[in-house]
């Protein structure tokens, strides 16, 4: 069992240590922003936000859920959260094999041409990314309009 609540000041730590475990963005790791996933032991098990960028755009981010907690409905019980408040548009990067688990929230691949400046910024950087690891790191940018 578990339960959703918004960030404390006190859990700035813990998810800090949560997104550095699951090797996610480490920037804009703002509490205030998150909601989380708490088991019967008052233990944050995951966590997500939803952060602005400096064009206006916001990024549905910091999606983690510790590894024995996976599979349960965690990170889709926190996702729900994040968008029941947080009308579209929103926008996520993630790795390439994970673009199915966010579709079935209505996330869909968006034109280069068409993403806001802080993420045409973003996939340049992708770009370097897959060149400089030979391809062995795939990340798509999705939108939900």
């Amino acid at each position: 069992m578990y339960r959703l609540r918004r960030a404390e000041a006190k859990d700035a730590k813990a998810i800090r240590r949560l997104i550095y475990a699951e090797r996610l963005n480490p920037f804009g790791l703002d509490w205030r922003r998150f909601w989380l996933a708490i088991d019967e032991d008052e233990h944050i098990i995951g966590c997500g936000q939803v952060k602005p960028h400096f064009d206006g755009s916001r990024e549905l981010a910091s999606i983690a859920v510790q590894r024995k907690w996976r599979r349960r409905g965690v990170a889709s019980a926190i996702i729900r959260q994040l968008l029941a408040e947080n009308p579209p548009p929103l926008y996520l990067t993630c790795r390439t094999e994970l673009t199915g688990f966010y579709t079935r929230f209505g996330f869909d691949e968006i034109e280069f041409a068409e993403l806001p400046p802080y993420f045409r910024w973003t996939g340049q950087w992708v770009r370097i990314l897959h060149w400089f690891t030979l391809g062995q790191v795939k990340i798509s940018i999705l939108g939900l309009k």
